[in-house]
């Protein structure tokens, strides 16, 4: 975002600053052509005055000396011509002149009025525009001169180009943009740091309130959404810890009056739907847990949490291969991270009888891909499982259907941890769970 708005902003100013140039030379350029005619037209009448007024035996004299410059009176065999409409140079030189002069507009076109004229100026029209004609003059005595009004001489190279002198220039306007674009930003992306923060801890430390006064209110309405947020979750965590805790006791009595029961038969059913409930308070104290930061963040070397878990498995009698390295650390909590990784783990085994888990470099990430054996979940429901409580079996059985919890729990750690799950079919059998977890850089 910070170069689009630097280039928009630099691209704005420079384009009004040539906007600006453009229309100050060419006005520049207008009043050199005004003048320049007014010019002319002061010269002409001068030259064809003085050459009427000198005896006719000293006008080739001055003939030859009229001919220097850009307006030039000249000798001419052609005679008067009036055919042609008299321009607008015309008709102001003879209202000047008077009566006593006739002026007739030549067809000739000098070739040097549309010769292109080098200019310094990027913006400078490449061609003259101002009065470049010929016309022919008759004086009180009847002999014709012919007038020419040529474009004025171009100037003298200057010797330095336009474009460093304009350098200067452009390289304050690219500072102010620069300027304005951090000033800019900087506030937007201190919100978004916070923002990233506040999902990876609810805990993190409130924005500071500094800045122009709408930063400031921003600020001040995301630490009030942050408190908020910090309440409801604290609220909602206190609440189930504090109902699968209090269900501990009455579950403790009730397993032990179990055991004066006398139908054996009975008694076993009563003691698995027991087992079972309390199997569910323990996933339900989990599930809180999963939605605490109180631990502390620390760095973890990513194979040897791998490893420690799998041979956990391992030694429990769960059938699990770990393959591969990322030979990388990543910034978590210890045991939510490790609670992750059972949960996925163990799901893999409960319902796909073995897991198989691979582990790759990516750039900035590791990828951990778990395999298990089983019939796959219906592309329809892979978004569901993710639900707390939902499960795809409608059984009861432990065996079969479990709480619903585990995949809700390693998805809350995942996601606090700046991680990724992702479920997938394989196109060999099985389902394939994909946890992406980004790589931490000392120092960053």
């Amino acid at each position: 975002m910070t170069g689009r708005v630097f280039l928009i902003l630099l691209l704005g100013i420079v384009a009004s600053a040539a906007l600006t140039q453009w229309l100050a030379v060419g006005e520049r350029v207008r009043a050199l052509e005004r003048y320049r005619d007014f010019h002319a037209l002061e010269r002409a009448e001068q030259l064809i005055t003085t050459a009427d007024v000198l005896p006719e035996a000293s006008r080739p004299t001055y003939l030859r000396m009229a001919t220097r410059g850009t307006v030039k009176l000249q000798a001419t065999d052609q005679p008067l011509a009036t055919g042609l409409p008299p321009t607008e140079f015309s008709a102001t030189l003879q209202q000047r002149l008077g009566d006593g002069y006739q002026l007739a507009p030549l067809a000739e076109h000098p070739a040097v009025c549309d010769l292109p004229r080098k200019s310094s100026n990027i913006f400078a029209p490449s061609q003259w525009r101002g009065t470049c004609e010929t016309m022919n003059v008759r004086l009180h005595d009847g002999q014709v001169l012919k007038l020419s009004v040529l474009p004025p001489r171009a100037p003298p190279p200057s010797g330095h180009s336009e474009l460093l002198a304009i350098l200067p220039f452009l390289l304050c306007i690219a500072a102010l943009a620069y300027l304005v674009t951090r000033m800019t930003v900087r506030p937007l992306k201190r919100l978004a740091q916070a923002a990233k923060d506040l999902g990876n801890d609810i805990n993190h430390a409130p924005v500071a309130l500094s800045g122009a006064v709408e930063i400031r209110q921003a600020s001040a309405a995301f630490n009030a959404m942050q408190a908020r947020i910090r309440q409801h979750i604290m609220q909602r965590t206190q609440m189930l810890a504090a109902i699968t805790h209090d269900l501990q006791t009455p579950l403790t009595r009730l397993r032990l009056r179990l055991e004066k029961v006398g139908d054996q038969e009975l008694q076993q059913r009563l003691i698995e739907d027991l087992s079972a409930m309390q199997q569910m308070v323990k996933e339900g104290l989990d599930l809180a847990r999963s939605m605490d930061t109180t631990e502390t963040m620390q760095a973890l070397d990513l194979d040897a949490l791998l490893d420690s878990v799998c041979s956990d498995a391992t030694d429990g009698g769960q059938p699990v291969e770990l393959r591969g390295r990322a030979a990388m650390a990543l910034m978590g909590r210890p045991m939510a991270i490790r609670r992750c990784l059972v949960n996925l783990i163990d799901n893999a085994v409960k319902y796909g009888h073995y897991a198989n888990v691979t582990v790759e470099r990516m750039v900035g990430a590791a990828r951990i891909r778990i395999r298990d054996g089983g019939p796959g979940i219906d592309p329809d429901q892979m978004a569901r499982v993710f639900e707390p409580f939902y499960r795809i079996e409608t059984s009861r059985s432990r065996e079969s259907g479990g709480t619903g919890l585990g995949l809700t729990i390693a998805r809350n750690i995942a996601e606090q941890h700046g991680a990724n799950v992702m479920l997938a079919n394989h196109a060999d059998g099985g389902l394939e769970v994909t946890l992406i977890v980004p790589e931490y850089y000392a120092g960053a």
